[in-house]
């Protein structure tokens, strides 16, 4: 928990007293990561999380790679494709997308979706493996769209099996 607060930033935010009512702090944060002014907040914290674990791990990475960089991905279709983090080991390069879901609904679902599709394409290439690190509570109320997903993409990690991903890599 410690770990998680520090990562985010909210333990600043809360030794620094800025907030002066916890209650409306919260109920804000909450109405707020469903707004356009916030959106995909949740979205930056998981991959500033999941920097800080691969930095923490001492594994090198880029942020925000784009697909065009490797022209081996033509598989992928005109369509120029942006990957939150790109790690490169001997054996492999990964491609990888990382995402937390506060609340269920259709994003979540066309995500999956659309992941469940990415992702024989770009294991089709040969050295390339995608991964996807999702979390969150709003997988409660789409399990079937996980499972689905995890059936179908072989690299499927949240925080906390992320531990075994980042064994793989060293």
């Amino acid at each position: 928990m410690v770990e998680f607060l520090e990562g985010t930033g909210l333990a600043d935010i809360f030794q620094s007293r800025r907030i002066k009512n916890l209650v409306d702090y919260v109920f804000g944060i909450e109405t707020g990561l469903d707004t356009n002014a916030r959106k995909n907040r949740s979205g930056h914290i998981m991959e500033n999380t999941v920097a800080k674990i691969l930095k923490d791990n001492g594994v090198a990475f880029r942020q925000e790679v784009y697909s065009s960089e490797f022209p081996e991905l033509s598989v992928l279709g005109a369509d120029e494709k942006r990957f939150d983090f790109y790690i490169k080991t001997p054996a492999k390069k990964y491609l990888i997308e990382v995402n937390f879901y506060s609340g269920g609904g259709s994003k979540l679902n066309e995500v999956a979706r659309a992941y469940t599709e990415l992702a024989p394409k770009v294991n089709s290439v040969r050295g390339f493996e995608f991964v996807w690190i999702t979390d969150g509570i709003g997988w409660k109320s789409a399990r079937n769209k996980l499972e689905e997903a995890y059936n179908t993409i072989p690299s499927v990690y949240n925080l906390t099996s992320i531990e075994s991903f980042v064994k793989l890599l060293k």
